[in-house]
């Protein structure tokens, strides 16, 4: 496809506090070999000289928009008033964290795929990831032969836990349509509004996937996402989803038995953290976003799932052995000094 000449594509960046990765991120953006695109940075009351940055590449190339929020906003708010700035003229959106980056064909090879196939609405494609010597690809697992598939199919293989390919905006394209037909195209707060995101909006579209990689995450500490990790915040979300989305892509029966499973594997996490001497501050948290579910703290089965959990450890020695390797060498590589952290959104 002639970068030149095909459709206009917004990229975007909200951005707060990262001076250190951003002119590695607006520079990948600047090198796409398609050009006709525009680039809208919202700087979230950065303090850090961030603006500054972004100031300089405004004036260095005219297809640059900056905008400033004077008070800092939350992570998804940010994303969703820096989407609603996008030119009316553009036809597909594109965005890339800012501590992120694109490969130079990212944009010609997902607008060309998109532009081939009319009924797509997400792109995705796959994604490196990686920082101090863990690496890995991303958004595997969709056959090889498969370009374009039902947004129906894909969602409900997403909510059975079949398919894990949506989601992680900076290796998604949305057509920007979706994005005008709604103020707020992440429809919730959470660092997993991502998924939200796209089980809301292929309900009539179709998702695109190209099987090359076009973006690279920065896997880096995050506060955000930190927490979600640490407290397990994506099988929750995953609950959520299926309450919210389910009737669409599943029958009651079959929404039902997976949610079911879910809060399972819900209670599990939580009982096998009950061997890691969590704090009140983490059970207030699982109560509250259990709360939110519709559901209360089951005791009960906690207390049986803990039993278990007991009677595992015991039984099988050398398998607890290995599990506690296993965190001991993801402490070092993820929780020491100036360590990286998995995040979705920053």
């Amino acid at each position: 496809m002639d970068g030149r000449d095909g459709p206009l594509v917004s990229v975007v960046t909200p951005v707060h506090n990262r001076r250190e990765f951003f002119r590695e991120c607006v520079e990948s953006v600047l090198a796409q070999t398609y050009q006709n695109w525009e680039y809208i940075i919202l700087n979230n009351a950065s303090t850090d000289g961030t603006l500054h940055i972004a100031e300089e590449y405004r004036r260095r190339d005219r297809r640059i928009r900056v905008f400033s929020n004077d008070l800092k906003q939350p992570i998804i708010a940010s994303h969703n008033r820096v989407l609603n700035l996008i030119s009316k003229d553009s036809k597909y959106c594109k965005v890339v964290s800012a501590e992120d980056w694109l490969y130079p064909e990212c944009l010609e090879k997902m607008v060309g795929l998109a532009e081939a196939h009319p009924s797509t609405g997400i792109v995705g494609a796959y994604q490196l990831s990686g920082g101090r010597g863990i690496w890995y690809v991303r958004n595997t697992g969709l056959s090889y032969t498969q370009s374009v598939v039902s947004g129906r199919d894909i969602c409900r293989a997403h909510l059975l836990g079949a398919q894990r390919v949506l989601g992680n905006p900076t290796s998604s394209l949305y057509r920007s349509d979706l994005i005008r037909g709604t103020d707020e195209f992440f429809p919730n707060p959470t660092a997993e509004a991502d998924i939200s995101a796209c089980l809301k909006h292929l309900r009539d579209v179709d998702f695109g996937f190209v099987h090359q990689v076009l973006a690279h995450e920065r896997i880096h500490h995050d506060r955000a996402t930190a927490a979600s990790l640490q407290n397990n915040a994506y099988v929750s979300a995953e609950i959520r989803d299926c309450q919210e989305y389910g009737d669409w892509y599943l029958p009651r029966r079959e929404k039902e038995a997976r949610i079911n499973e879910l809060i399972d594997q819900y209670y599990a996490y939580l009982s096998a953290s009950a061997f890691k001497f969590k704090g009140k501050e983490f059970w207030d948290y699982h109560a509250e976003r259990l709360h939110d579910l519709g559901y209360g703290l089951d005791r009960l089965k906690l207390s049986n799932g803990i039993i278990r959990k007991a009677v595992d450890s015991i039984l099988n020695p050398k398998r607890t052995i290995q599990v506690i390797g296993k965190r001991i060498r993801l402490y070092y590589a993820f929780r020491g000094p100036k360590s990286p952290s998995i995040r979705r959104f920053s």
